[in-house]
């Protein structure tokens, strides 16, 4: 087994199996959603295995990775994934895709107005934000594939080439360089607002509109800019899925270098190849082009250049879904009462703690960025040691996604079962599922807590072997690295107790 592989498996078991040893005395979760031993001891527990995790990764990782040096199989060797990856079969993946969104808003414009019987919040809160996440983060990004702003854009634009051959449906003017990522920035704060703090967000009316707005504003953003150039650049949810398929087991990869000399980005870094560029995948034809299966987390190593604008994108995401377990603890109602007594505006409120979050992410990993420069006695500069190193944040991005919305995608997530047959709330019962009853009993507590200490200590223990790999290539000499990750080690041990808090909160406060 390769070096790779067999430290994530030796890391992953170590931190795994560290939490539960503690526990093998302990009695299982009564009705009143009770921890099995103190929530102190898990979180000891979690923290250790990390740090274990970081000892054993010093010992045996000795060597920086190499821009092609993780082991992958290309899935388009065997004729199931070629059939899968066939035009026509795309095509229709991508027409499915476009006519779930019409469902969506048609549901939510004329459909009945009651969140529980109209499909879209449910496919829109549940299905699409928290379950194809999980896909992207694990299985490759499904939503490149899926996009329907794209997809409609895409046959505008077929459409527009048979009316004109030599004509283009876009102004290409030339794209800021200094905007980086920033309008997508924007659109995903105002996304995370509508979810957190935004108490209509469930409303049918309310999120057709917004969804159609969206289209509107990407389809324009494309038009004005170029579609790649759009979507790599200010489509938040292309962004979002993109940073976490990062961490997935799939890649696409073109493999000849003519194919991205016609590319908008720079796609190819020190002579690799083109790793998920979908705008060179879709040029690319036979040979040219790759579906390879890759470690987890092998994205994560890219040999590419990081903006301070995905940077702050990456802390974003971590730090929205991180406030938003935080709402549900007594530490924020103690911060936020007092302030709503004297501002008495509730979404104000909330989005003074929203915004506030990612400055407090950022300012704490810019410290701790300083605290790795002196002590790897580095001249480089703070700002290119947080580039260097953002991407070790993703999986435990990932992590706290699955450990926070676990129970959501198990129970929530079955109301889409009825709602197929009736999407509208009309008293329909198309597929005959119309009936089908909710099972709550479906994710126990136990089950949830268990999910999300796995999740949270396995992303930080896959952040841990990142962050030293990354520390191996940035500072070549390994005594360096190694007393570089030092303060990164007590920046992730620290998270990892800290999102375990979190996570227990609602199940300490309903015990009994």
């Amino acid at each position: 087994m390769p070096r790779y592989l067999t430290l994530i498996c030796l890391s992953t078991l170590a931190a795994l199996v560290w939490p539960l040893t503690s526990s093998a005395y302990a009695h299982g979760f009564g009705d009143k959603y009770q921890l099995p031993i103190p929530l102190w001891l898990y979180i000891i527990g979690a923290g250790s295995a990390v740090a274990l995790s970081f000892a054993v990764v010093g010992i045996f990782v000795q060597g920086a990775p190499a821009a092609r040096g993780y082991p992958r199989l290309n899935l388009l060797r065997s004729p199931v994934a070629r059939a899968l990856a066939h035009p026509l079969v795309l095509g229709i993946v991508k027409v499915f895709s476009v006519l779930l969104f019409i469902l969506v808003v048609l549901a939510g414009l004329i459909g009945d107005q009651s969140p529980v019987v109209n499909i879209a919040p449910t496919f829109v809160w549940i299905i699409w934000w928290i379950g194809l996440a999980y896909v992207c983060a694990f299985l490759g990004d499904l939503w490149a594939l899926l996009n329907p702003w794209k997809a409609l854009f895409s046959w505008a634009e077929a459409l527009y080439r048979r009316l004109d051959p030599e004509g283009e449906l876009s102004f290409r003017f030339s794209y800021p360089q200094r905007l980086g990522v920033w309008p997508g920035i924007a659109g995903f704060a105002f996304f995370a607002w509508l979810e957190i703090v935004f108490i209509g967000g469930s409303q049918p009316w309310t999120i057709a509109a917004l969804a159609l707005l969206y289209w509107v504003f990407t389809f324009t953003g494309m038009l004005l800019f170029g579609k790649h150039i759009w979507l790599r650049n200010g489509e938040a949810f292309t962004l979002f899925f993109g940073f976490l398929a990062r961490c997935a087991i799939t890649e696409v990869r073109v493999v000849d270098p003519e194919v991205c000399a016609r590319c908008s980005n720079t796609c190819r870094i020190e002579g690799a190849d083109c790793i998920g560029c979908h705008e060179c995948m879709e040029r690319a034809r036979g040979g040219q082009r790759e579906w390879n299966l890759r470690p987890l987390g092998a994205g994560l190593l890219a040999r590419e250049s990081v903006t301070v604008s995905q940077t702050a994108f990456v802390l974003m995401m971590l730090s929205t879904v991180t406030f938003d377990g935080l709402k549900e603890t007594s530490a924020w109602g103690a911060v936020s009462i007092p302030v709503l007594r004297i501002i008495r505006n509730t979404y104000l409120v909330g989005a003074m703690g929203l915004l506030s979050f990612p400055l407090l992410f950022a300012s704490t990993y810019l410290l701790f960025c300083k605290l790795i420069v002196v002590f790897s006695g580095s001249h480089r500069s703070l700002s290119d040691v947080a580039r260097s190193f953002v991407y070790s944040l993703i999986p435990i991005a990932v992590a706290y996604h699955l450990a926070h919305y676990f129970s959501y995608i198990l129970v929530q997530g079955q109301f889409i079962i009825p709602l197929m047959s009736d999407p509208f709330g009309y008293g329909w019962n198309l597929f005959g599922t119309a009936d089908y009853l909710i099972n709550i009993a479906f994710a126990s507590a136990q089950l949830a807590w268990f999910a999300a200490v796995f999740a949270i200590v396995g992303g930080h223990v896959l952040a841990v072997l990142i962050a030293h790999l990354l520390a191996m290539r940035v500072f070549p000499d390994h005594a360096a690295a190694l007393r570089s990750q030092y303060p990164m080690l007590i920046l992730m041990v620290g998270y990892t107790m800290f999102s375990l808090w979190i996570i227990a909160q609602p199940i300490i406060a309903t015990s009994g």
